[in-house]
């Protein structure tokens, strides 16, 4: 009796939960991650002057540069795991989509961004001694579409470097560019929110965000299957 090939979701999700059940055992990533976010967010903290910039002038850059260099590293250790004893070509030449592979490597590393998130932007309003309560559930909705975007496009580079010898500085050189329309609104937006701005003011940045969300995310998981091949 033959058994049908999962589809695309559900290959996407026995491949997050597989990833996900290697990041809980070894935490290595996460970790690693998070100590690279929250020593990125103390060294920005001694190096500011604050009778020359203000805390809520200065946090979105430090917010985003911080989950950028940290989301990176997650994403590149995503398909690192998968060199040893030969288990990117056992999962290649599995009865699987490459786009479920996409999917489900992509909906791993939106986690393990969102989880370091989760610790570091309270983080920066403890140093900075923002106010953030009363814009928490949008600056979390912001979250949560720029790592949309940034995961997409870091996914889909993590998978085309990962079998070059300079994968750790290949990743960040080619996506890098790719991360600058989705990094600025959403450091744009997110110096409204911290300026007590009302969220229809940032609209305009907004809808910015989620095309560049929509493009990349899309023409990311058409894109990727080709990065596989020989």
């Amino acid at each position: 009796m033959s058994t049908a090939a999962p589809g695309v979701l559900a290959s996407a999700w026995i491949i997050a939960r597989k990833d996900l059940a290697i990041e809980f055992r070894t935490r290595s990533a996460f970790i690693s991650a998070l100590v690279l976010s929250l020593l990125s967010i103390v060294i920005f903290y001694f190096a500011w002057d604050p009778t020359a910039i203000g805390p809520a002038d200065l946090a979105p850059g430090v917010l985003w540069v911080t989950f950028t260099f940290s989301g990176l590293l997650g994403m590149h250790r995503s398909f690192g795991v998968e060199q040893h004893d030969g288990a990117m070509d056992a999962l290649l030449v599995a009865p699987v989509p490459r786009e479920g592979i996409f999917l489900g490597k992509a909906l791993a590393n939106l986690t393990f961004v969102l989880g370091v998130q989760a610790v570091a932007l309270p983080a920066v309003a403890l140093f900075y001694n923002l106010p953030i309560g009363p814009a928490f559930l949008a600056l979390a909705a912001l979250m949560v579409l720029a790592s949309i975007g940034l995961v997409a496009v870091g996914t889909m580079f993590a998978g085309m470097t990962a079998n070059t010898r300079l994968a750790e500085l290949l990743l960040p050189v080619l996506a890098m560019p790719f991360f600058v329309p989705i990094v600025m609104p959403a450091a744009k937006v997110t110096a409204l929110l911290l300026a007590g701005r009302p969220v229809a003011e940032a609209f305009a940045w907004l809808r910015i965000l989620l095309a560049f969300d929509l493009v990349f995310a899309y023409a990311c998981m058409l894109l990727f299957p080709l990065t596989l091949d020989d």
